[in-house]
């Protein structure tokens, strides 16, 4: 079968591309079909998603298939559509945003496929409702690399490149990025519904997210016969561990306004992230945000402030000012106790308990207190100190340290700590926690100028270590060293 003789239809993939979105009403979207997108090529591929999705794998390379998400070619049997929600951007009310430059297909085995960069949309706010390859490229590998670490996020299947000229702050070329989710559903969209005074498609959206993500609200302990209140204090909590993640592993995100956060507790909407090179807790990777609102030591806080604006959004719905309040207290609980259990991982203690709480608490925090004082590298420190662990010499650890007196007490502190676990199991625990690869931004950057040659070998590279970052891949150890000098004249900003 051709693209020239027929159609590719949804059935045509072995998937069924429903659009539940699409049953929510007029209000919430815009039936919209994606632009085309002229001279479409392949950039990068996840197998991995393409297994998620059902899909058979002799699609994710055919042509057929590069048209239908180049936007070139409808796949009959769907319903795309662009989405209408609000939200705050750096602390402010923004009023109407959207789906300015993505188009929801339509959902297969209980995730939704969307085109990123797909066009102009009714919410595109001046915007030309495209992507560049640069963008594209590091929103494309950051997802599977969060996937890879184990962190909440949403997927991507592949990028698509073409010639056409976009313009950012310099002539760039276009992409599209397929991303999936069960739910592309943010914080935003209450906020719309409830800003603009429409509480019964506020309820709509409310009970569609709780019926089909969040069921046990229907029979809450905590909240007996209010759901919407059990909804709030459910997000809250998977959005705490969402970021306690991201704490541990040294990721920044750069743009945590309330139309980038998922109602279910996803890592989304990958602009200017980045992952820390030195371990420095005030850094800012957004060279947008000039006030420092989302460094990395901020995002915790961020969380909750955007989670109390999702509990204002919900208020009509939950009744009680109290009540919600309450719903949101599980934050204050479930954040550090999952960033503490996180970080004690990382540090082996496998035995941790409320006998060593204090102890563990004191090492940890001397520790990252260290670390900040020299900007450590945090990736490499932590996969370091997993190897010494096992009993071999630390000098690679004290290496990495100025102040070798001060490193060398902390790991003499650690090491009679250490003395009480089987060396093997800290170990285990260890690798398994402190990641050998990171899409640091100068991986990121090398992998997108060799992608505008039309090179994706590192693209592949980069896909195929991110996927299981713990593994040490003998032979690639070029990708897990220190960041080159040059990394820290990177900018990066909102600007995609």
């Amino acid at each position: 079968m051709t693209l020239a003789s027929q159609k590719l239809t949804a059935l045509d993939l072995g998937v069924d591309w429903r659009n539940s979105f699409a049953q929510l009403g007029p209000r919430f979207y815009t039936p919209l079909a994606p632009w085309p997108l002229p001279t479409p090529y392949w950039v990068g591929r996840s197998s991995s998603v393409a297994r998620e999705l059902g899909l058979n794998a002799a699609w994710l390379n055919s042509p057929e298939l590069l048209e239908v998400l180049a936007g070139n070619q409808p796949l009959v049997g769907t319903q795309p559509l662009a989405s209408v929600y609000s939200g705050h951007q750096f602390g402010q009310w923004a009023g109407q945003l959207g789906d300015g430059r993505a188009i929801l297909l339509g959902e297969t085995a209980g995730l939704e496929v969307q085109l990123k960069g797909s066009g102009l949309t009714p919410y595109s706010r001046m915007g030309d409702g495209r992507a560049v390859l640069r963008s594209s490229i590091r929103e494309f590998l950051c997802s599977e690399a969060m996937h890879g670490l184990g962190i909440a996020t949403s997927r991507a299947l592949c990028v698509i490149g073409s010639d056409a000229p976009i313009r950012r702050e310099t002539m760039e070329t276009a992409a599209v990025v397929t991303r999936v989710a069960p739910s592309f559903i943010r914080f935003g969209h209450f906020e719309h519904f409830s800003h603009h005074d429409q509480p019964e498609q506020l309820k709509i959206l409310a009970d569609h997210v709780i019926d089909r993500f969040y069921p046990a609200c229907r029979n809450s302990e905590n909240f007996a016969g209010n759901p919407y209140a059990a909804l709030l204090e459910a997000v809250s909590e998977r959005t705490a561990d969402m970021v306690a993640q991201w704490q541990a592993v040294g990721f920044c995100h750069g743009v945590m306004n309330t139309d980038n956060m998922s109602i279910l507790g996803l890592t989304i909407d990958y602009g200017p992230f980045q992952f820390l090179d030195g371990f420095d807790p005030s850094h800012i990777c957004n060279h947008s945000d000039t006030q420092g609102r989302y460094a990395f030591n901020q995002q915790p806080n961020i969380a909750y402030w955007n989670l109390f604006c999702l509990g204002q959004a919900l208020l009509p719905l939950i009744g009680e000012q109290e009540l919600a309040l309450a719903a949101l207290e599980s934050y204050k609980t479930v954040f550090p106790a999952a960033f503490e259990r996180r970080m004690f991982d990382k540090l082996g203690l496998a035995d941790a308990s409320a006998s060593t709480a204090s102890l563990d608490r004191a090492l940890l925090q001397d520790l990252l207190q260290l670390l900040a004082k020299e900007k450590v590298d945090y990736t490499i420190f932590w996969r370091r100190l997993s190897h010494a662990s096992a009993g071999t010499d630390a000098s690679s650890v004290r290496d990495l340290f100025v102040d070798r007196t001060a490193a060398e007490a902390w790991l003499l502190r650690y090491s009679e700590r250490m003395a009480i676990i089987p060396p093997g199991l800290a170990t285990d625990l260890m690798l398994k926690n402190n990641p050998k690869f990171v899409l640091r931004n100068h991986l990121g950057e090398q992998a997108i100028q060799s992608a505008k040659e039309k090179d994706f070998s590192q693209v592949d590279t980069l896909l195929m270590l991110l996927e299981s970052p713990y593994e040490e891949h003998p032979g690639f150890d070029d990708f897990a060293g220190f960041a080159p000098d040059w990394a820290s004249s990177i900018e990066i900003s909102c600007s995609s």
